[in-house]
């Protein structure tokens, strides 16, 4: 195939697990700052209000900055001819799965997720276990876009095959020859 019918890649979607996820970290954080503005100052040793702010800070760090961190580390690129997944923050793992290779997709959705609209979407290569996009919003939608995208990147060979076989017998029709 020449580079001149070829169309460039474009990105499609970039998307992140629901932001929900950050709700109880961000509670976490509010009552910790409560706490440490209530007790900061209110002991007779120096050393006892530092404790304060050391814990403080050391729950700031455990309950808010490290689920932070992780939301942040954790994102899907949808282009027009491949899903990119990337996860992690100091450890980067980078999946990528092509959409002319064909694969399953489907979406799994508990009643928290049903009520903001989002699902885990379940793409099945054939592999060991399906490739899991974790609590993505408008999870339907995404669902719909890959298989929009599979429908156009199908290589010459698999659209023939797949013409063939969704084409109607055809009576006249014997040994390849009519």
């Amino acid at each position: 195939m020449s580079t001149e019918n070829r169309v460039p890649e474009a990105v499609v979607a970039r998307l992140r697990p629901h932001g929900r996820a950050l709700f109880w970290p961000s509670v976490a954080l509010i009552l910790i700052l409560a706490a440490t503005g209530y007790f900061y100052g209110s002991f007779a040793e120096a050393w006892q209000n530092l404790a304060v702010l050391a814990a403080a800070l050391l729950l700031g760090l455990l309950l808010w900055l490290l689920p932070l961190l992780y939301w942040l580390g954790r994102h899907y690129t949808i282009t027009t001819r491949r899903i990119v997944l990337r996860s992690g923050f100091f450890v980067r793992v980078r999946q990528e799965l092509l959409h002319s290779r064909g694969y399953d997709v489907t979406v799994r959705k508990n009643a928290v997720q049903s009520m903001f609209r989002s699902g885990d979407v379940l793409i099945n290569t054939g592999l060991d276990r399906p490739i899991v996009l974790r609590d993505v919003p408008g999870a339907d939608l995404v669902q719909s876009a890959i298989h929009d995208l599979m429908e156009h990147s199908q290589n010459p060979v698999s659209a023939r095959r797949q013409q063939e076989r969704s084409a109607a017998p055809d009576e006249t029709t014997m040994w390849g020859t009519r």
